[in-house]
């Protein structure tokens, strides 16, 4: 965390700012800012989509992407990645509107950015794989500056299990780290995977892989499973069903936000989790109760997220918008304790808490 010594002197009505000191609303603060407050290593590629209601041919995005510019609404966010060539300023443009620090974003001169195509069925659930091209991402080894290597909160990507272990070694001291995957590394490295899991703090998935990884066809004995190999929390993606959050005590589980227009689903899971992590990381304090709120602007991100394609909608989106859909989060999940009571046969019978 900062160091921050604050003096006092109505006088200074003005600002002046870079990484050192600031000057501010009357309030003088150096600050040594040595660290961000979030990391995510992951990839940032060029994606091809399309759905039933339109394609893109080339748009921004991967999983460090979709994070990044989600995480970004609620604190300092730092992005590990790789790319080629052609990946131009119209797309760093992208990172710096949101002050995502790209410093360590490595640029292989003679390659080519990672690229997906995909495509989707009506049924947006239902996804195919046209044609992955690694490019420079077959060859990623995570660089860590000295100020990455500070950060408070990490946000481990969906990388090969073994890189995202290496990462976790190198941050010792970071209060929280968390970790995403996927169906092809628990079919081919699982032992790595589950190494990887042993040491991080926050596990993210989707259900069914949640399912596959503990080779449990009920959720809740799934989730019990990966517990106990070491993370405090688990907190599974449920899709257009919400999300859950298993701790080895409790378990808390919100719906998605309802919708009438979903356009593309493409890294909603990401935006998710960076909205998730970003709010997190605002928090003094990363309690269960900061966790609750997390998922709820986890999904507010990813409500957003699937309204157009790839980061459009997010790269738009302001303050007040978020905070109205949190509101109305709170309103269609809320509701009153009511003691239930019971006639039978002219008595009364009464059961509450």
């Amino acid at each position: 965390m900062s160091r921050r010594h604050r003096a006092e002197d109505p006088k200074l009505k003005f600002q002046i700012q870079d990484s050192k000191f600031t000057i501010r609303n009357s309030k003088f603060e150096i600050t040594n800012i040595t660290n961000m407050s979030l990391l995510v290593v992951g990839s940032v590629a060029f994606d091809a989509v399309e759905t039933p209601f339109g394609k893109r041919d080339r748009m921004l995005g991967g999983s460090a992407s979709h994070f990044s510019i989600s995480a970004s609404f609620f604190t300092e966010v730092r992005v590990v990645a790789v790319v080629g060539r052609d990946f131009g300023q119209a797309e760093r443009d992208v990172f710096a509107r949101h002050n995502v620090d790209t410093s360590d974003l490595e640029v292989i001169p003679d390659g080519q950015t990672f690229q997906w195509h995909g495509r989707y069925e009506y049924d947006l659930n239902v996804a195919h794989t046209l044609e992955t091209q690694l490019n420079v991402f077959a060859g990623f080894e995570p660089k860590l500056s000295e100020g990455s290597k500070k950060s408070r909160l990490v946000f481990l990507g969906n990388i090969q299990p073994d890189l995202q272990r290496g990462v976790r070694e190198q941050i010792p001291n970071a209060e929280l780290v968390a970790l995403d995957t996927m169906n092809l590394w628990i079919e081919t490295t699982r032992d790595s995977l589950q190494k990887t899991i042993e040491v991080v703090d926050l596990v993210i998935i989707n259900d069914a892989e949640a399912r596959q990884l503990a080779g449990e066809p009920n959720l809740i004995k799934a989730a019990r499973k990966i517990l106990s190999w070491g993370p405090d929390t688990l907190i599974v993606k449920r899709g257009e069903y919400g999300a859950a959050m298993f701790t080895k005590e409790t378990y808390f589980a919100i719906p998605a936000y309802p919708l009438e227009a979903v356009f593309d689903p493409t890294g909603a899971g990401d935006t998710f989790a960076g909205g998730l992590m970003g709010y997190l990381a605002s928090q003094e304090k990363l309690d269960e109760a900061a966790l609750r709120r997390a998922m709820i602007f986890g999904s507010v991100m990813a409500s957003f997220n699937v309204e157009e394609f790839g980061t459009e909608r997010v790269q738009r989106l302001t303050p007040d918008e978020i905070n109205q859909r949190f509101r109305a989060f709170k309103r269609f999940t809320h509701f009153e304790e009511i003691p239930f009571e019971r006639k039978v046969s002219g008595a009364r019978f009464q059961v509450s808490s």
